[in-house]
């Protein structure tokens, strides 16, 4: 009530006036103030030099729109520019063009807003303006619906004006947002601050001159005429709408192959309830409306002319870039790569296509002369040279469109991922490679070489391997029990396998596999385990322990490394260490067997399943093994049990005392969380099993390179591996035979 009191009590004094005043007071009041300028008709009607466009705003039903209040920037062709336009078109005069043509004239050349020169290149982002970071601004100028006939069937048809994001809940289309066309423009304030020069501008319209501030192919020819309704430019060129990517690539026969790729494989058209809404209280028709969708895997839709919409206005400041290989181009990379294992197109898996189109899609707008500075949306640079390799530069009305003679040489089809990537015989270690693993993104790394040891599906599923579709979930059956674990625990397993089938082999240390040697899996950056060959087979630790061997079948080269096919996996051991230890030290006159039964006999060992205390399956060990003389040494210099005249071990030592000096002996010869071996890839402090007498962690040096490794104890003296009896494969884990014993001391 209070509310009502006060609202009273301000309006009944204004009513009061206005009931004294007569009506030329009002009409005083409120009169037009002097000295306003006309609006923008009025403005280009008096100057003289617009008659062509006053004629196509009157028939496009725009006179009366500009005649009045408003808020706009009008980008007005004179006559001069007309007289060229008819002539281009073949237009006797402007009696001849249609008020369709006219209509999209003159809604393209009006900007929303009233902007003077100096404000276009400003960005108007939420926070304020950002100076000198636009080349773009929204027209008035829209496609709306359209009639088209989609594989064969006639239909209603709207663009989406927003990039689909299905998996983020983001729509495709929403309902009161026309996705009207932008314009760009080319100002010298805005190519200063991007570092951007006359070719820039040129490289699109190579029979045009760079002037500062064109727009599209012409220039502003007056800048700033003021009217009441905004700021009218002159300018020098008629511009119809410019199409956008889609709508490009749509009408060029010279992209046909890349566009019918595009639209067979991801693009759908969806009903939309909304839109069909609109349009029948539009037309009075009853069609129903459909979207065209293009795969929420793509980072953009070509047919939205929205930009990322992250911001209202972000059109004004990026659009899209598509690099687009001519048909011949893509016809020869179809036939050469993409069909090598396939029959025919339409067998590829649909997260080819996937790939294949982000690698010629930037979510940017590339300048021809900072090509250098953007990645594709499969995070790569992007290799074509402009000069030689773009034929064809248009910007459009959502982006810069880029046809080419050659196809963006991605590293998904160049690489040793190819090998499995397109071949449908290796599905299930494409599918590992892709789920988020990182193996894609290691081994398709066009810049590093690698090997790659390829486990077929029929390989895979014959060792108890395979992946359930309908519950999205790896599977593992033993072949050995049949006992089966199913999940991540499965995938886990899988990976661990497909880890000890890639190698960093930078100098190409796997290209010939005749004679023999021992090599650490992984990248450069994570290291996987030791695997070994000999006469073109290649073993694991799990292979030595279970008899067996990955015979290579075949090979092949791609750009960055080689490819071997092989009839079985490179298995990891499922055993302790101390098995593998014992094997080595049980045949007679064995260099371990000193070492080894001071082990079997200690307080940290475990004869049931030879488990070492502190040594756990899975985790990364080295185990640096005194050979017999070594141990003798030891003995007599009291760091062992036994006696210290002959050198002749005691290996059941009968007080506490010595027990505990055995089991800090071999615990100083395990290092912990590392595998070292001969190969220079790790060197330096590392932590053993040993804890000192404050518990604190103790270490040994590591001195590594190209058959040479040597491990240095606390007092400074030395320990050499003995090459043809070290790089034992165990679980995660290497055991070395050395020259000496090491020494810890406090």
């Amino acid at each position: 009530m209070k509310k009502k009191i006060h609202y009273y009590l301000l309006v009944l004094p204004l009513l009061a006036f206005f009931a004294s005043c007569n009506k030329d007071v009002f009409d005083e009041y409120y009169a037009r103030p002097e000295g306003l300028e006309d609006p923008i008709y009025q403005q280009l009607e008096a100057r003289g030099n617009f008659k062509n466009l006053t004629a196509l705003i009157g028939k496009a039903g725009y006179k009366d729109i500009l005649s009045k209040s408003g808020y706009w920037t009008m980008m007005a062709p004179n006559d001069e520019a007309f007289t060229k336009f008819f002539q281009e078109k073949g237009y006797a005069d402007v009696s001849k063009v249609d008020s369709i043509t006219a209509a999209k004239i003159v809604r393209y050349a009006l900007i929303y807003n009233a902007f003077r020169t100096e404000q276009l290149s400003d960005y108007q982002s939420a926070a304020g303006w950002v100076v000198d970071n636009a080349f773009r601004r929204r027209t008035a100028f829209y496609d709306g619906f359209q009639k088209k006939t989609v594989n064969g069937v006639p239909m209603v048809v709207v663009a989406s004006n927003r990039n689909n994001r299905a998996a983020s809940g983001a729509p495709y289309y929403v309902s009161g947002d026309n996705n009207n066309k932008y314009i760009s423009y080319f100002e010298k304030e805005y190519f200063a601050a991007q570092s951007l020069n006359a070719s820039d501008y040129t490289f699109f319209f190579p029979n045009s001159t760079y002037t500062d501030f064109n727009v599209l192919g012409g220039t502003i020819k007056q800048a700033n005429i003021i009217a009441e309704n905004g700021i009218i430019q002159e300018v020098s060129q008629v511009s119809l709408p410019l199409v956008s990517l889609d709508q490009y690539l749509e009408g060029n026969s010279n992209y046909s192959l890349f566009n019918d790729l595009l639209n067979k494989n991801l693009v759908n058209y969806i009903f939309n309830q909304p839109a069909t809404t609109t349009y029948n209280n539009f037309t009075g028709k009853s069609d129903r409306v459909y979207v065209k969708v293009f795969d929420a895997a793509l980072p953009f839709s070509p047919n939205n002319e929205s930009y990322l919409k992250q911001a209202d206005n972000d059109g004004q400041n990026d659009a899209y870039t598509m690099f687009v290989p001519d048909n011949a181009s893509l016809q020869e990379f179809v036939d050469k790569v993409l069909l090598k294992n396939y029959p025919s197109l339409d067998k590829l898996p649909k997260y080819v296509f996937e790939d294949l189109f982000k690698a010629h899609m930037v979510i940017n707008a590339v300048w021809p002369s900072k090509i250098g500075s953007f990645s594709n949306a499969l995070d790569e640079d992007l290799r074509f040279d402009m000069n030689t390799n773009v034929k064809d530069a248009k910007a459009l009305s959502n982006g810069f469109f880029y046809g080419t003679n050659k196809v963006q040489k991605s590293n998904l089809f160049y690489s040793v991922y190819t090998s499995a990537y397109l071949d449908p015989n290796f599905t299930l270690a494409t599918r590992l490679f892709n789920d988020g693993s990182s193996y894609r993104e290691i081994i398709s790394n066009i810049n590093q070489r690698f090997t790659l040891f390829l486990p077929s599906d029929t390989v895979l599923r014959g060792l108890g391997y395979d992946y359930d579709v309908s519950r999205s979930e790896w599977r593992y059956t033993s072949p050995i029990n049949s006992a089966v674990i199913t999940g991540a625990s499965a995938r886990l397993r899988l990976l661990r396998v497909l880890y000890n089938c890639i190698v960093s082999t930078p100098n190409g240390e796997l290209d010939d596999l005749s004679g023999s040697g021992v090599i650490r899996t992984g990248d450069a950056d994570i290291a996987g385990e030791y695997i070994k060959w000999k006469n073109n087979k290649v073993y694991g630790a799990g292979n030595e322990v279970l008899g067996n061997a990955a015979n290579v079948v075949g090979f092949e080269d791609q750009q960055n490394g080689r490819t071997y096919y092989i009839d079985n996996l490179i298995e990891f051991s499922e055993e302790s260490p101390g098995v593998d230890l014992k094997n080595l030290a049980t045949p007679v006159g064995s260099e371990f067997s000193h070492f080894y039964n001071y082990l079997k006999n200690s307080s940290i060992y475990n004869a049931t399943g030879d488990k070492i205390e502190g040594v756990d399956l899975g985790t990364a060990y080295t185990f640096v093994v005194p050979n017999n003389a070594a141990i003798v040494k030891a003995v007599k210099a009291g760091v062992l049990p036994g006696n210290v005249t002959t050198g002749v071990p005691n290996f059941t030592p009968p007080t506490l005392g010595e027990k505990d000096l055995v089991a800090d002996f071999l615990r100083y010869h395990i290092l912990v969380t590392k595998t070292v071996s001969d190969d220079g890839l790790l060197g330096g402090q590392f932590e053993t099993l040993r804890k000192d007498s404050k518990g604190e962690k103790t270490y040994v040096g590591v001195l590594s390179d190209t058959g040479v490794l040597t491990f240095i104890d606390a007092a400074k003296k030395t320990s050499n591996f003995i090459p043809a009896q070290s790089n034992n494969l165990a679980d995660r884990t290497l055991i070395h035979l050395v020259d000496n014993y090491l020494l810890y001391t406090e």
